[in-house]
């Protein structure tokens, strides 16, 4: 349950209602602020809410000074309120919403939150690949798992599948430049521990990622699917997230580490392991939040968030086709 609080100008009023009266059973109060100024509460509908949300940014363009603040309601308790002093518009009621999906102001907040390139993404990035690269050459699975609780991959990745879903280039560009960053940082830190540390070439955990098989590219599906699907619904996601560090972070670090030790072979499968997982979780994220509904508030920005979803389809499944091919006819 969410509540939205709008404020916008008193010249609005007939506008908002109109559409606010639409919905069958919505619990809303008009108040009157002072200074041209008025405030509206009301309680977003479980069905309907992103419908709801759209319909009152399009009425309120032609307006201007306007806020809109959606907030997680924990319980609502007492009898409906409504503002009956306003004649409503006659517009068309909106089709009916999944109720188990989250807004798509919400999930852009979440997803352009994990982003951002910030002191905190780049300390966490720099440790779990020390705390995984270490796990990993001493075969200790707890220590991996560890590595993969702290690592901040999910972020960058959810985001860039979002914006594809909605067309939104500079979030898809800010979201790649962040990705690279992690990866970045994640392949020198490995790559440094590799240099460093004497490398025990038969600790399972390593050479586990060494070993590509079709297996890996249903376990990066399942996650990228799973990781989508619980932002899509507004869930949290510490848990995907870790299942999506696992198809990500330990055959990073696996690449690094073995070319660190000049082990230049192993490091190409674990490399062919990476490139097969990172595009797995992209294809499954953004084939969910297609299949979710996700998609921008006009018609113009439909058209070009169509347009990136299915040219990033496209390419992501040719290389994702091209790597399994690999798989097939050469590394197994």
């Amino acid at each position: 349950m969410r509540m939205m609080f709008l404020s916008c100008p008193v010249d609005a009023e007939h506008a908002v209602a109109s559409i606010l009266k639409e919905w069958d059973m919505l619990d809303w109060t008009v108040i009157h602020a002072g200074n041209d100024r008025m405030d509206v509460r009301v309680v977003l509908p479980e069905t309907d809410s992103q419908k709801l949300v759209d319909a009152l940014q399009m009425r309120l363009t032609t307006f201007e000074g306007w806020r809109l603040d959606i907030v997680p309601l924990e319980a609502c308790v007492g009898p409906k309120t409504k503002d009956t002093d306003i004649t409503p518009e006659d517009d068309k009621p909106r089709p009916e919403q999944s109720a188990e999906t989250a807004l798509r102001e919400e999930i852009y907040e979440d997803v352009a939150a994990g982003a951002k390139i910030n002191s905190t993404f780049l300390i966490l990035t720099v440790l779990s690949a020390i705390v995984a690269a270490l796990g990993m050459n001493a075969n200790s699975v707890a220590v991996v798992i560890g590595a993969m609780v702290i690592a901040p991959l999910l972020g960058p990745l959810l985001a860039f599948a979002f914006a594809s879903a909605i067309g939104d280039v500079e979030l898809m560009g800010k979201s790649t430049r962040t990705a690279l960053t992690g990866l970045g940082i994640g392949f020198g830190t490995a790559l440094l521990v590799g240099f460093i540390a004497p490398i025990n070439l038969e600790s399972p955990e390593l050479l586990d990622r060494t070993h590509v098989g079709l297996d890996s590219v249903v376990l990066a599906l399942a996650s990228g699917g799973a990781a989508a699907l619980s932002v899509a619904r507004g869930l949290p996601t510490t848990l995907v997230g870790v299942m999506v560090a696992v198809a990500l972070l330990p055959p990073s670090v696996a690449v690094a580490v073995y070319l660190g030790a000049g082990e230049v072979t192993l490091s190409l499968r674990a490399a062919v392991l990476l490139a097969t997982n990172i595009i797995s979780v992209n294809i499954a994220s953004m084939l969910v939040f297609a299949l979710r509904g996700i998609r921008p508030r006009t018609w113009l920005e439909r058209r070009s968030a169509k347009r990136s979803t299915q040219i990033n389809l496209a390419v992501w499944g040719g290389l994702l086709i091209a790597l399994i091919a690999l798989i097939i006819l050469v590394l197994s």
